[in-house]
């Protein structure tokens, strides 16, 4: 069997888009393996499922390159809205997506010659997320210094529908990204692991971000993430909540947080790179 697949990535978190709406794919745990390998597969930092919703406009399934299931992903959210524009799948700019996190409203913003220029995504609330801790008692962890890896960071845990753990560096290219991350994925104080983000911040309106994703390890984005270092930050009064623009390896996306409903809106680009057809067994 032949299955149809488009390659979009979001400031370099790449991804495969397979349209679920008119057919079933069978095992896309394992396929997410197979597929995301970068020497013996397409190469990725997972599968995304785009399929029907009997409660918003479509749904969205993500597989992190391990075959682990995902709750939401920002950078996945802006390609989706792409990827239904431009295969005529809607003629909408306003987008209902259903996630594991909840429903999510994607706002394309076209150009002038009617194509996608930028994504906004309404990524929901984005608030403090409680942490196990010693005896087993859960509590909310913000401005926390927690250690890891015999180094000693500012830590604040933050829910964006999936967990982060923001870590405030003095210089994120020097962070040790991959021994920490790795080790605090894993944390007790995460029952269901979690992503880490390494924030430096730059000035007011502006943070340097490096990001190990639960399940997939060092990508270049992840909106998510950058959504809970932009919430972190402006809770922290280090940043502007209304107008923070948060650079990773990949590039940059615009947060804007409102403290008084906690609702985070994230614009940013999303790219085609290539489609195909992979085979698989039936």
């Amino acid at each position: 069997m032949k299955i149809p697949f488009t390659k979009m990535h979001g400031l370099g978190n790449d991804y495969i888009y397979v349209d679920v709406t008119d057919r079933e794919l069978q095992n896309p745990e394992r396929l997410s393996v197979l597929w995301s390998d970068r020497h013996k597969g397409i190469g990725s930092d997972g599968l995304v499922l785009i399929g029907r919703s009997e409660v918003a406009d479509f749904s969205m399934r993500i597989f992190n390159a391990d075959g682990s299931e995902a709750l939401m992903c920002g950078n996945a959210s802006r390609c989706i809205g792409k990827y239904l524009h431009d295969n005529h799948l809607t003629d909408k700019t306003e987008i209902r997506l259903e996630t594991l996190s909840g429903i999510k409203i994607i706002r394309l913003n076209l150009a002038a010659d009617g194509s996608v220029e930028t994504v906004t995504v309404d990524m929901g609330e984005g608030c403090p997320m409680g942490v196990i801790g010693l005896g087993g008692q859960e509590h909310l962890l913000v401005g926390e210094r927690i250690e890891a890896c015999g180094h000693v960071f500012n830590a604040t845990a933050i829910n964006m529908g999936n967990p982060h753990l923001v870590l405030f560096v003095q210089n994120a290219e020097l962070a040790p990204v991959a021994e920490v991350g790795a080790e605090l994925e894993y944390s007790p104080m995460f029952p269901n692991r979690t992503n880490v983000e390494f924030a430096e911040i730059i000035d007011n309106h502006n943070i340097r971000m490096r990001v190990w994703e639960r399940g997939s390890g060092i990508t270049q984005a992840c909106g998510t993430g950058a959504c809970a270092t932009a919430v972190a930050a402006a809770m922290a009064e280090l940043t502007n909540p209304t107008d923070c623009h948060v650079q990773m390896d990949g590039g940059t996306l615009t947060i804007t947080w409102n403290p008084a409903t906690r609702h985070v809106l994230m614009t940013g680009t999303a790219t085609k790179v290539f489609e195909g057809e992979i085979e698989i067994e039936n």
